[in-house]
């Protein structure tokens, strides 16, 4: 069963493009949310993990600050 994925991010965030380019190459369906442009996404965002940074990764409810590959793994079973 595939989890559900979705990523926080800006467009000029370089982690946030590294981190969708690491789930695109591992087949991993991923909702991305502009929260430059949603600001009511954004405060869902900070609300969730009360970081305004980006990217913010939710898989399936459980929330990675940052692009952080090895929880990211874990988290997906890659």
């Amino acid at each position: 069963m595939s989890k559900k994925v979705k990523i926080y991010s800006t467009p000029s965030c370089s982690f946030c493009h590294r981190a969708k380019d690491y789930l695109k190459a591992n087949n991993i369906d991923f909702e991305d949310v502009d929260v430059s442009l949603d600001t009511q996404k954004a405060e869902e965002m900070v609300k969730a993990s009360g970081q305004m940074g980006v990217p913010v990764i939710d898989i399936d409810g459980q929330l990675i600050v940052g692009f952080d590959k090895e929880k990211i793994k874990a988290l997906l079973g890659i």
